[in-house]
C-alpha cells in the first residue's frame, strides 16, 4: 500500500513540477513578443525564470530530509 501513495505522489509532483515550469517558460517568453521590449529588458526576467525552476526542481526532487 505505502508503494501505491509513494509513486502516486511521484506522479502528482512530476505532473505539477511540469505545468508550472510550462507555465514560467510561457510567461518568460510572452514578453519577448513585444518590439517595444528588448532583450536586455527581459534578461532579468530569464534569470528570475530560472532560478525558480531550479529551486523548485531542486525542492521536489533532490531536497529529502
Amino acid at each position: 500500500m505505502k508503494k501505491i501513495v509513494k509513486m502516486k505522489d511521484k506522479v502528482t509532483i512530476i505532473i505539477g513540477v511540469a505545468l508550472c515550469t510550462l507555465f514560467l517558460i510561457g510567461l518568460a517568453t510572452t514578453l519577448t513578443r513585444s518590439m517595444m521590449i528588448g532583450f536586455f529588458d527581459v534578461l532579468p526576467v530569464y534569470i528570475l525564470m530560472g532560478m525558480v525552476i531550479v529551486m523548485m526542481f531542486y525542492e521536489a526532487f533532490i531536497d529529502k530530509k
